[in-house]
């Protein structure tokens, strides 16, 4: 088992991997900016190194100085969290050239699996389903516009190094393509530094579902059932559930095979999940995310198995110890992302210092997050605030508990979207399980003006 762990991230993905190390008996090494340094797992961690200043690029992007920090404090693994370095292939070089453990998969895995558009003909190559598209990437708007032609319109243009909801452009006709090109390749330079493209079909109104598969040194790989990720506002998550619902038996064993010969198919080790666009009975391979995603506490909740447990004892040699017979689902869980972000200002990121916080509690109820009263939530990160999280033995069970969790849910300082996850718990199309991805582009005004005309009269009294 390893012994001391640097965890090369912040936030509440810090925090969850510092807690699992200490169940685990690993000591840790929070790697923090200048602009964390009252964060709660700077805290808690055995012992702490700041690493640079507030900006990303010379802190938690810093691969050199996590490196140095890792081995002035004795580490033998680092742990990259979500975000930042996590998918970072010559990181997970660098740290193997180091003699550290990375907690993740390989730099072979993360590059077979990191460009979408040869993870595209990899899938295909494997027998997992893909939408048309492009063969390989599109070097120039001609061979985007055939490419198109091919396929039929509308399409998706999108970076082969792409995520986050970043470097994607929608054209429903060529005369829309070239400027959707130059668009999505200039964005996709300047947040991944690669501005390869391809193209694919896009799909209408499907549903965004992903696969949790866990993968061991000895060759044991395992699917944990599904998650439902449908609900996003510009390609971001907002709430996600597990299992997805309304699935046959028959499609869940199908896309859970498909994900195992997907993470086969690049040589993964670790946690790591496999995202699908499902129209009705198709599925088609999205992407691959080489990492723990922000949601997997729903998939710890229905499988009770520890995914960063697994991650730990993967990274240090052992094999998985269970099947995947041994994978039950149980019940129903939920997870909403509360971000501190104002809808009544398109969104507009708006952290600050938290004056007043109260969490929900009671059975089946989790929450995660970095906040505590006093602490301010710094401007140079994302502005997730907290996930909570609520289980059910039944998904209606569960979606009771989570409207009691937002009503007991207090963050004062400055304003969430927590609100807005509490409307959607009530919306008829949610509450029958039938969200596609254009759920919120196409409900989002009745949810906000909704949400507004409560506030009044909550003012009013």
């Amino acid at each position: 088992m390893l012994k001391r762990v640097l965890i090369a991230n912040r936030g509440e993905i810090a925090l969850r991997v510092l807690r699992a190390c200490r169940e685990l008996g690993i000591e840790t090494v929070a790697a923090y900016s200048e602009a964390d340094a009252e964060a709660l797992h700077v805290q808690l961690a055995t012992e702490a190194v700041c690493i640079g200043p507030a900006q990303a690029a010379e802190s938690y992007l810093n691969q050199n100085a996590l490196l140095t920090a890792a081995l002035a404090t004795g580490c033998d693994g680092i742990h990259p969290g979500y975000g930042f370095l996590s998918e970072n292939a010559d990181f997970s070089d660098a740290c193997g050239a180091a003699g550290l453990a990375f907690i993740g998969p390989s730099g072979d895995a993360i590059r077979k699996a990191g460009s979408k558009s040869a993870a595209r003909e990899l899938m295909r190559s494997a027998g997992v389903p893909v939408t048309p598209g492009s063969n390989g990437p599109v070097s120039s708007v001609e061979e985007a516009l055939a490419a198109a032609e091919a396929v039929g319109y509308p399409v998706l243009l999108k970076a082969s190094a792409g995520g986050g909801g970043r470097g994607i452009r929608r054209c429903g006709s060529g005369k829309d393509l070239p400027a959707a090109y130059a668009g999505a390749k200039a964005e996709a330079a300047a947040c991944f530094g690669n501005d390869e493209m391809y193209l694919e079909k896009l799909v209408l109104r499907p549903r965004h579902v992903e696969v949790q598969i866990l993968a061991d040194r000895q060759g044991h790989t395992v699917y944990l059932g599904d998650r439902d990720c449908s609900v996003q506002r510009r390609n971001q998550k907002l709430l996600e559930e597990a299992p997805a619902p309304g699935l046959s038996l028959e499609l869940r064993q199908a896309m859970g095979r498909a994900a195992v010969r997907a993470a086969e198919a690049v040589g993964y080790e670790g946690a790591g999940t496999v995202e699908f666009l499902l129209d009705g009975e198709n599925f088609y391979f999205m992407e691959m995310n080489t990492r723990i995603q922000v949601e997997h506490g729903v998939t710890e909740l229905v499988t009770g198995v520890d995914l960063v447990r697994q991650q730990l004892r993967i990274a240090s040699g052992l094999p998985l110890d269970f099947r995947q017979e041994d994978v039950r689902i149980q019940g129903c869980a939920l997870e909403c992302r509360v971000n501190a972000e104002d809808p009544s200002r398109d969104f507009c990121p708006c952290p600050g210092k938290v004056e007043f916080l109260h969490f929900p509690g009671g059975a089946g109820v989790r929450v995660d997050s970095c906040l505590y009263n006093g602490c301010t939530l710094s401007p140079y990160y994302d502005s997730l605030a907290a996930k909570v999280l609520a289980h059910g033995t039944t998904r209606l069970e569960a979606i009771r508990k989570m409207r009691r969790c937002l009503e007991e849910f207090t963050l004062e300082g400055f304003p969430t979207n927590a609100e807005l996850s509490y409307e959607i718990l009530f919306h008829p199309v949610f509450v029958r399980g039938r969200c596609t991805t254009a759920f919120l582009e196409e409900h989002l005004p009745e949810l906000l003006d909704f949400s507004r005309r409560v506030g009044e009269r909550e003012d009013e009294v």
